[in-house]
């Protein structure tokens, strides 16, 4: 499983939790890629700018395992997820990262990993 993280470096702790959730697959690599808009600029420009920042080719997004930590403005998110639909012909997997209670510093456990193509399949079957 190849995980395009577009958050936080994940922890080992949080690999271990990743993998176990995977079995029997396991994280192959990390691909950190830095996300940072511009508020202040359109985000469509800044969206390709990022896109072009994920270290795999076309074949490779279309046929490698590939699990998303989606950054955590809600708008960029949202696009980089209809790029990656449109590029990849499928919604990926996306980790979901909760906080522990009463920890300081605040600590990040993984708390599931949700498939959207599942979920979108199952929802057009609800549609009129």
């Amino acid at each position: 499983m190849h995980i395009l993280n577009f958050a936080h470096p994940l922890t080992d702790l949080q690999l271990e939790q990743i993998n176990s959730l995977l079995q029997p697959q396991t994280v192959e690599k990390v691909h950190q890629i830095p996300v940072q808009f511009d508020p202040a600029e359109n985000f469509l420009p800044q969206l390709e700018t990022l896109l072009s920042a994920i270290p795999l080719t076309t074949v490779e997004l279309q046929s490698l395992p590939i699990l998303i930590n989606l950054p955590s403005l809600n708008s960029i998110a949202a696009l980089l997820l209809t790029s990656l639909h449109g590029r990849m012909g499928y919604f990926p997997s996306i980790l979901r990262l909760r906080s522990k209670l009463n920890q300081t510093p605040p600590v990040f456990e993984v708390a599931e990993i949700i498939n959207l193509q599942s979920l979108r399949d199952q929802s057009r079957s609800e549609r009129y």
